[in-house]
């Protein structure tokens, strides 16, 4: 009798323990893949002009995303020129168009010196414990304070009815972006997912770049206009890709 009391026991604490690792490992990915967000691609910038979307203030360092936590801290970054900042995800359940990786305020537009015909931004998760936290988040608050009392310079609404947005913009020599549909092991496996997208979808400028012996990229385009661009982007959507990237110039 005491030796199947003293096997049950043993039992039960190796399948909770082995619950406990699970949940552990679970928890994990979750922090690993959160931890690893990143995307490139075009933002909307807000204005009031803009239907259907709940008001971001002018002023503010908030931004709107898709999947990323309420309040969770980004770093934004404009690839053309390098500056970059901390905003704060306002929302992740406003509505709008997936060729968007998040709508931003015109104080981070201007603060990033930020082309507003071609508003392309990364966007990467910020972890409590990455090293540009620790040194911006203590002042995050204070700049979020002077930022929404600060007047924007180089933006001018001068039409209130039309809310024209003037702005002296450096424009692309160029406009030439890819869609990156992601990065596979094996070329077989690329293949096969160039074929999966052309029987979907009416998309022909699908091609593989050879990054290295065990990475092979899979891109659709390149586009020179930002129109057709969101159209295939758009299509692309009915394969449920949750993070789609817009590159320049590959």
């Amino acid at each position: 009798m005491n030796f199947r009391i003293i096997l049950l026991l043993i039992l039960s604490l190796l399948l909770n323990n082995c619950e406990q690792t699970t949940q552990r490992k679970s928890k994990q990915i979750i922090f690993d893949i959160e931890k690893r967000y990143k995307n490139i691609g075009f933002a909307l910038i807000y204005n009031d002009d803009i239907q259907d979307i709940k008001k971001l203030e002018t002023r503010s360092l908030d931004i709107y995303h898709k999947t990323l936590k309420r309040k969770s801290k980004v770093k934004i970054t404009n690839p053309k020129n390098g500056n970059s900042l901390i905003a704060e995800v306002k929302s992740n359940r406003i509505k709008f168009s997936n060729f968007y990786n998040s709508v931003l305020s015109l104080r981070i537009a201007e603060t990033l010196e930020l082309d507003l015909n071609e508003p392309y931004v990364e966007i990467s998760l910020i972890s409590k414990n990455n090293t540009f936290v620790a040194k911006k988040a203590k002042t995050f608050e204070e700049e979020r304070s002077v930022a929404e009392k600060a007047p924007i310079d180089g933006i001018q609404i001068n039409d209130l009815k039309t809310k024209k947005i003037e702005k002296k913009l450096t424009k692309s020599k160029k406009f030439s972006y890819s869609i990156k549909v992601a990065d596979f092991y094996f070329k077989e496996t690329a293949d096969m997912m160039i074929s999966k997208i052309k029987s979907k979808n009416s998309l022909s400028d699908v091609k593989i770049i050879k990054l290295s012996d065990t990475k092979y990229r899979v891109l659709i385009g390149p586009f020179n206009d930002i129109k057709s661009l969101r159209e295939s982007f758009e299509k692309m959507n009915s394969l449920n890709f949750e993070n789609l990237e817009v590159l320049k110039d590959v």
